[in-house]
């Protein structure tokens, strides 16, 4: 059976401490109960969760949905945001742990890749260096998420021109957004083989599509 990976990039920067990284905990715990009650997306997709502050994190590395066991994220007390190096990070676990066609067997089908921030990245200059090497990889799809009112939009619509915002960083707003990202991977495991991008399901009312 091939593989759909999906990576979640999330942001445990000091700014996340408290109510929202609770939030995004519960709503992770919703995502995978979510897809494990999907046969298609329990038989293909594998999930890799990587955070990113001072430090960037692989929590989890690829590992296939009736494996997987979630760890509790935390976040430091404070400190920057470190998106690019955890770009860079990403692109290294793609070219580690992405499944390639040979003669012999067909990889992995294209990745999906979930980015969430409520902030700007703070390493400026390596996140404009690795756009370029995220573009180089073959992903079927690149979300991204600004959440809260604190989030720089602009820097995620250089990532990919499918970003959302969460107008507020309560429990609500996050479980919403991660049932969202589930119905997202369900969708994308149902229509792998397709050319181009998946289409993605509507999102709800507390996530607004930035244009």
């Amino acid at each position: 059976m091939r593989r759909l990976p999906v990576y979640l990039l999330l942001d445990t920067s000091g700014s996340m401490r408290g109510e929202p990284i609770a939030a995004v905990n519960v709503g992770l715990q919703a995502l995978v109960a979510s897809l494990r009650q999907d046969p298609s997306a329990l038989e293909t997709v594998h999930v890799c969760i990587m955070t990113f502050d001072a430090d960037v994190k692989v929590v989890v590395p690829l590992t296939p949905l009736d494996q997987l066991h979630l760890p509790q994220i935390t976040t430091p007390e404070s400190g920057p945001t470190f998106l690019g190096k955890a770009l860079e990070t990403l692109c290294e676990q793609i070219d580690r742990e992405l499944r390639r066609s040979s003669s012999d067997e067909k990889g992995d089908w294209a990745p999906l890749l979930f980015v969430m921030t409520d902030g700007s990245p703070t390493d400026l200059q390596v996140f404009e260096e690795q756009l370029v090497q995220i573009k180089r990889r073959p992903f079927g799809n690149i979300i991204g998420c600004a959440a809260g009112p604190k989030a720089k939009q602009e820097y995620l619509l250089q990532l990919t021109d499918r970003v959302f915002s969460l107008d507020t960083m309560d429990s609500a707003s996050f479980t919403s957004f991660f049932k969202w990202v589930s119905a997202a991977v369900s969708s994308g495991s149902r229509s792998q083989g397709t050319e181009g991008a998946s289409a993605l399901p509507p999102p709800p009312a507390e996530i607004l599509l930035v244009i």
